[in-house]
């Protein structure tokens, strides 16, 4: 695809962002601590960066689906941790709401989300229900003009740091799998609401993982998002433009292992010549920059079939978080093993990038699950 100049002019922006403020210094401090930083929080959505595919009249820049999946990728390619600051608004926290909130919580979340005044988490996943989102436990039960939520989430991405969490609850418990769930807007700071601890993770160091614990939390019948018994549909809506936004990520990753290995590949020597005169390692660069651009081309195709509507955008969305999750892992690999023994040293960037890889066939649906999307769409 070859993109107009009002995308290039966004990619140039987002590219010269990343490279000018995602400095070393703020990525060591980031592993270092593994605490959320609220200072480039606040810079990235000074330039309006949390509200790129929001509307408007939400406070968001309006831009489209190709725009924000550019941003993901330039973001991703210094620091898939500090891309996910800028993907939550636009993706799983605010889709819900877009989807079928009402005008008034449209304009209580979304439009603070847009400008980075609000934080919201999408808390679908719990212990027992991971792939099989349709396994939720977590209860909600009427009680007068609320709802009482009973539960416990995981892995659920910024719940430490989050104002509200959209949580997935059984409304209806006689309907079986993944009918009778419903959506709830849950103040964080509500009686009986907590987080558990930060998990200590393999990668993405930096943005906060934890535990949302529900006990006897009473949550107004107006927080209540979309129509009842109907949530799941809306989660696996939501997640289709998710799926594409972590294609974008792990694009942006394998682009950062490339970028690394060519630089690496002119420099070091061996034998008397940089290893980049050796087929054994242009071979490698050759594959990783074909893999990727076919890469870039499925999921800038993606996100402009996505805007126009097209029927065949979960399956494509679906691709796009299969082969790219896989492309990060296989590119991460051979980065590393470019670098030799320096890629396995901390000091250098595919030795993070090689951490960060992994969750890419992970979250937001695992590779089988997006198989699993793939054939059912094609065999159906």
């Amino acid at each position: 695809m070859i993109l107009s100049e009002k995308h290039l002019m966004m990619q140039k922006l987002f590219r010269e962002f990343a490279e000018n403020e995602f400095t070393d210094e703020l990525l060591d401090k980031l592993e270092e601590t593994g605490d959320f930083d609220w200072d480039i929080h606040k810079k990235m959505a000074k330039y309006g960066f949390m509200g790129v595919k929001i509307p408007v009249e939400y406070g968001g820049a309006g831009a489209d689906t190709l725009a924000y999946v550019l941003m993901i990728e330039e973001f991703a390619r210094k620091s898939p941790v500090l891309s996910i600051y800028a993907n939550t608004s636009n993706s799983l926290g605010a889709g819900p709401l877009l989807f079928c909130g009402t005008e008034e919580q449209k304009q209580k979340y979304v439009a603070p989300a847009a400008k980075g005044d609000m934080i919201l988490a999408f808390a679908l996943t719990e212990p027992g229900a991971g792939s099989d989102a349709g396994g939720t436990a977590t209860t909600a039960v009427e009680d007068g003009d609320d709802y009482i939520l009973n539960g416990r989430k995981t892995f659920i991405s910024g719940a430490p740091m989050a104002d509200y969490a959209i949580v997935y609850a059984k409304t209806d418990p006689t309907q079986r799998g993944s009918r009778g769930i419903s959506m709830f807007m849950v103040d964080m700071k509500a009686p009986g609401v907590s987080t558990g601890k930060p998990e200590h993770k393999m990668g993405i160091i930096g943005y906060p993982t934890s535990d949302i614990i529900l006990e006897d939390v009473r949550v107004p019948k107006s927080e209540m998002l979309g129509p009842k018994d109907k949530g799941f549909f809306v989660a696996m809506k939501t997640l289709d433009g998710g799926r594409l936004g972590m294609a974008a990520q792990a694009l942006g990753i394998a682009q950062g292992c490339l970028d690394e290995s060519i630089a690496y590949a002119k420099e070091r020597k061996q034998f008397g010549q940089p290893i980049a005169k050796f087929q054994g390692i242009s071979f490698q660069i050759a594959d990783m920059a074909t893999e990727i651009e076919a890469a870039r081309q499925l999921i800038y195709h993606t996100a402009v079939a996505k805007d126009n509507d097209d029927p065949d955008t979960s399956k494509l969305c679906a691709m796009c978080k299969l082969y790219a999750g896989e492309l990060a892992n296989r590119c991460a690999y051979k980065a590393v093993q470019i670098h030799g023994g320096y890629g396995y040293i901390k000091e250098y960037k595919v030795e993070r990038f090689y951490r960060d890889a992994r969750i890419c066939s992970i979250y937001e649906g695992t590779s089988q699950v997006q198989q699993l999307v793939v054939s059912n769409s094609l065999l159906r």
